[in-house]
């Protein structure tokens, strides 16, 4: 069975294992990064079939990673999720980046559910007993 990747980036390290454990649950093998730069320097040796970011980081926002994701060729189609928080200042100015806003901070699993179903058609990924895979390396 094909295992699903994602990559999970924020710099609070509650929201990273809270969305990473979500997807775990589901089946993904996960990868996380807490900035733009180190999820950058992650995806040279990962290829995940989803992102999540948050906007509001250090060295690389959100915004600044999306725009790089976009432009390259490679990473262009991967589905993007923004995790906006209530303080977000403007979650949409990059909406148009992304395939998905959700909002970390309002029943995290719904909205977790609701950005899977969007951005990849499905929140579950069929596991056989046995088969979720963990990668080590959470900043």
């Amino acid at each position: 069975m094909k295992s699903h990747n994602a990559l999970v980036v924020d710099d609070s390290m509650l929201i990273r294992h809270t969305v990473c454990r979500y997807l775990e649950e589901r089946g993904f093998t996960v990868e996380s990064a807490c900035n733009g730069e180190e999820a950058l320097a992650k995806l040279k040796d990962f290829e995940p079939e989803v992102i999540f970011t948050d906007l509001s980081m250090p060295r690389m926002t959100g915004g600044e990673l999306l725009t790089v994701l976009k432009t390259n060729p490679r990473t262009a189609r991967i589905p993007t999720v923004i995790l906006a928080g209530k303080s977000s200042s403007n979650p949409f100015a990059a909406e148009h980046l992304a395939t998905y806003v959700m909002y970390k901070d309002i029943d995290i699993e719904a909205q977790l559910r609701n950005a899977l179903i969007h951005a990849l058609g499905t929140d579950m990924v069929a596991v056989e007993a046995g088969a979720v895979k963990v990668k080590a390396g959470r900043g």
